[in-house]
């Protein structure tokens, strides 16, 4: 009764919710970042507006990075943590990267899974 939880099968997070420093998508375009890059890190990522409720592990979620509006999907994760603030109505946690798309997957997958076109970050 007059409760609300989102179901999320995607990490949506900027860079100031969490999302790696470390991966830059102008950078990944010219020369494709390996996964041991990020293999095995636990990352957080803090203040998502809503309560929210991910996949578990072994169950993937796929990791895209808010840039501006505009959604990237880099690739995939596992989330590991969940903690809910009922007051704020926000959620925080913790995810490890479990597979990168390289540069062609990058843009490919928003076509495959998407295609709202005010966020594809490649149609700028």
């Amino acid at each position: 009764m007059g409760s609300f939880i989102e179901l999320n099968d995607t990490l949506r997070i900027s860079k100031e919710q969490g999302f790696p420093e470390i991966l830059d998508i102008k950078k990944h375009i010219k020369r494709p970042y390996s996964l041991s890059l990020v293999e095995g890190k636990i990352f957080t990522f803090k203040n998502k507006p809503a309560v929210r409720v991910y996949q578990m592990p072994p169950v993937r979620c796929f990791l895209v990075e808010d840039l501006d509006g505009k959604w990237i999907y880099w690739g995939l994760c596992h989330i590991v943590e969940i903690t809910h603030d009922y007051i704020n109505k926000t959620t925080s946690g913790k995810f490890k990267i479990i597979h990168l798309n390289n540069s062609e997957e990058v843009k490919k997958a928003f076509e495959l899974i998407d295609r709202n076109s005010e966020t594809n970050y490649f149609s700028i």
